[in-house]
């Protein structure tokens, strides 16, 4: 089971590189790369935040509307008899 950090109806990773040391994650649900790290899962936290408030602002000065997260749910519908 994977764990998700949420924030503005963000979703995003929590991971660990045991080759660097440290926690990081990406955004999920957009094309956009929307990565963050930090030391402490609050450092982590904060990162995660702050990327997507200035993903937001970025969006803001360039005159673009942000990516809405798609909802990562694959519906399958089958035959009653299966």
């Amino acid at each position: 089971m994977q764990e998700v950090m949420s924030y503005r109806g963000y979703k995003g990773t929590i991971e660990y590189s045991l080759e660097d040391n440290v926690l990081h994650g990406e955004v999920l649900g957009i094309r956009s790369l929307l990565s963050y790290e930090g030391n402490t899962l609050q450092e982590l936290k904060d990162d995660f935040e702050d990327t997507i408030d200035d993903y937001f602002e970025c969006c803001k000065n360039h005159n673009m509307t942000p990516e809405k997260p798609y909802k990562q749910n694959i519906v399958i519908n089958l035959e009653p008899d299966l």
